[in-house]
């Protein structure tokens, strides 16, 4: 059983082709994360608190802008369109307090200088579509993919 516990789920049927471990402990409010290979190693703290550290929020936003930005890339050299170097993503992620509890929403916001607003909004569209980040949240909190 213990084999198992371990193994990785290919919950989608698809190969497993990374997968990043981690070791927390004290939560938000006085933790610590780190990687098991040593490359993330971070203090985390409560929004807003003077404690040094990031938050969990942080790192969401963080990773879900980076693998938007590489799906954009991805859908970008299939059409053979070269992206600009200036292209980046502003996310935000809003922590709330709700009748239910805590819950997430979020917004990308991505800039595409020196490509046509059309295709631009076609490669966000695409890459909304493309990135794990995305597929993941779909459907389950308030999402805004802006172009701006």
């Amino acid at each position: 059983m213990a084999e198992l516990a371990n193994a990785p789920a290919a919950t989608q049927g698809g190969k497993v082709v990374y997968t990043a471990k981690t070791h927390t402990t004290g939560g938000r409010e006085n933790g610590m994360s780190r990687s098991s290979d040593g490359r993330l190693d971070v203090k985390l703290s409560l929004p807003g608190s003077a404690r040094i550290g990031t938050n969990p929020e942080q790192l969401f936003a963080a990773g879900w802008s980076a693998c938007f930005e590489s799906a954009i890339g991805l859908a970008a050299r299939k059409r053979r369109i070269a992206l600009p170097a200036e292209l980046a993503i502003d996310a935000e992620v809003d922590l709330h307090m709700g009748d239910g509890g805590y819950f997430l929403s979020t917004r990308l916001n991505v800039s595409l200088p020196g490509i046509a607003r059309d295709v631009a909004q076609s490669l966000v569209d695409e890459a909304d579509q493309l990135c794990p980040y995305s597929k993941a949240t779909r459907g389950n909190i308030d999402i805004a993919i802006n172009l701006v």
